[in-house]
Formats: C-alpha cells, sequence, structure tokens
C-alpha cells in the first residue's frame, strides 16, 4: 500500500489520472490549467508538449512509480528503496546552497516550495539499464533560484549532494559507493528550462523512495544524474567529480546524455522498454537526448562519444 504524502496543490488542480493516460488530452488539460505550490502563488509557464513530439507513452503507473526505484542509499534492489523508505524523514530538512553565488543561503525546503509556483511538467526519464518511465512531475526550474542567488562569473558547474546514509544507518547501507552521493552539471546545462527542481509527482509530495523532499529532473540524461533527497547546491568553477564516473570512470562520464551511439561497454543501449509496460514490454528505439532535442545545441562541436 502506498503511504500516503500531503498533496502539493489542490484537488481541483490536479489533472484526473486518467487524463494522463491520453497524451493528447494530457496537453489540451494541462494547456491552461495553473498548479499551485504549498505556499507560493500560482503560475503556469507550462511548455506547449511537456515531453517529445516523437513520443507517445502512457505515463508510469503510479505502483510503478512508487515501486521501482534507483535510490542507492536505500539499496541496489528496484524494490529496496520503497521497503527502506522510512529509513528517513523528510521534514524537517534543509537546503544549502553556496559556492560562486552572491547571495549564499541555507534554505528549509518549504521555503524553497515558496519560491515560484510549481508547475506540472511530464518528462521522461531512462536508466541506463535500458528501461524508462514517464513521470508527471511537479517542480520549477533550477534557474528560478539560480537567480536568487546570482551565480557569479566563475560559476561555471553546479555540484549536487544528497544526503549521507552513513550518517543516518551506519549499519544498514550498502557500500556500493563512496557516500554521500555527488553530481553535477554544467552552468548552461542547470539554467535550461528543461531541468527542474522537483518536489512532487502525481498531484503529491515525493515519496521517500523517489528521493523526498526534493530532487533534481534532468530529462535528456540518465536517470542517475537525477540527483534526489539533495542537502546541498554549490556552484564551482572546476567541474565536479560525480558518483558514478569516480566509481566506475570507463562506463560513465560526467555528460550522461542519452546516446544511442555509445554503447555503455557491457551492454547496447540502441533499445529501451517502458516500465509498467506488461509482462513483456515491447522494445524501441532509444532516441538521442531521450528525444529532447531543444537540448542539442548545448553540445555544438562537442564529441558525444568520448564526452560521454
Amino acid at each position: 500500500m502506498l503511504k500516503k504524502h500531503r498533496p502539493l496543490c489542490k484537488p481541483s488542480q490536479i489533472t484526473p489520472k486518467d487524463k494522463f493516460f491520453n497524451r493528447r488530452e494530457v496537453i489540451a488539460a494541462l494547456g491552461g490549467v495553473a498548479l499551485g505550490s504549498a505556499v507560493g502563488t500560482a503560475r503556469a509557464n507550462l511548455p506547449s508538449t511537456p515531453w517529445p513530439q516523437s513520443l507517445s507513452d502512457e505515463h508510469t503507473p503510479l505502483e510503478k512509480y512508487a515501486s521501482y526505484n534507483n535510490f542507492y542509499e536505500l539499496g541496489t534492489g528496484k524494490s529496496d528503496p520503497q521497503e527502506n523508505a522510512d529509513l528517513y524523514q523528510s521534514r524537517p530538512w534543509k537546503v544549502m546552497v553556496d559556492g560562486a553565488v552572491a547571495k549564499p543561503a541555507e534554505y528549509d525546503v518549504d521555503e524553497l516550495l515558496g519560491l515560484a509556483g510549481l508547475q506540472e511538467r511530464v518528462y521522461r526519464l531512462r536508466c541506463v539499464e535500458a528501461w524508462s518511465m514517464v513521470v508527471p512531475w511537479l517542480g520549477f526550474p533550477l534557474n528560478e533560484l539560480m537567480k536568487k542567488v546570482e551565480p557569479t562569473s566563475q560559476a561555471k558547474y553546479v555540484a549536487f549532494q544528497t544526503f549521507n546514509p552513513l550518517d543516518l544507518f551506519p549499519d544498514d547501507t550498502n557500500r556500493s559507493l563512496e557516500w554521500p552521493y555527488v553530481e553535477g552539471l554544467r552552468i548552461d546545462e542547470a539554467a535550461h528550462d528543461l531541468t527542474l527542481l522537483t518536489f512532487g509527482a502525481y498531484g503529491e509530495e515525493l515519496l521517500n523512495q523517489s528521493g523526498a523532499p526534493m530532487r533534481i529532473v534532468v530529462p535528456w540524461k540518465y536517470g542517475y544524474k537525477s540527483a534526489k533527497a539533495l542537502v546541498r547546491i554549490s556552484f564551482v568553477e572546476e567541474e565536479p567529480p560525480t558518483s558514478w564516473s569516480v566509481t566506475a570512470p570507463r562506463e560513465y562520464g560526467f555528460f550522461s546524455n542519452v546516446n544511442p551511439e555509445r554503447p555503455h561497454p557491457r551492454w547496447s543501449q540502441a533499445r529501451e522498454r517502458a516500465v509498467g509496460g506488461g509482462i513483456f514490454p515491447i522494445k524501441r528505439d532509444t532516441e538521442k537526448f531521450n528525444g529532447y532535442t531543444e537540448v542539442a545545441s548545448l553540445y555544438t562541436g562537442m564529441d558525444l562519444i568520448v564526452n560521454h
């Protein structure tokens, strides 16, 4: 049974679940809806198409979103995060924003919720193991926070740090990675409108296993780039280390863009299947940048085989 969380918007503001199962209805239903934040004024700034036009996925069933997760702080198996979700509490929660910014600050997560009106964006995330999910996320572009803290000219990258599971449950966590989990984006990637500072999904707060109370969603990159349960966001001059590129640099590079032309050393990236697509989900061709071609200009002139 799903754990009940506080809704992040009024029931009247949530697009009905049955609407999500038809893409044309999704777009029509979202077009004029302004979703309110828990403490802020609603502001609608929805893209005309919430996922690439070439994709026609039904959104992932709620129970699959809740039970099939990558969140190594809570275990390495796909079902481990849900089973271990109660090992940490998402309130109270502080987030430090620091580094090369004019206005560094420590925020309470609820204060960040009030920074900008939440937007509902249906994004598709792809895992490196060749499965994908389509989820109606609730959040606002990271660039809204960037406007508030005012990065300086020295800020070339943004580094993300999650909570350290060794601090919370030292005898009950895995040792598969060095903790805490760290990730990063180039500053122009972080400032892109698709990069979402995310607080909820399916009209409610994030579940713990999905990265409560706050995570990043970067839909054109592999899912592990979308760091969960953030405690620190730092603006830095040098490319920050990232957990998977430190652990297995041959397999996981800093950029981690979805690129079917570059196979993983141990498997192909050319095909994928949808989570919740039945017992025998149909595989399909993987799209470059996960179909979000509007980000291609960020990488003009780069070799995306070498810069993987």
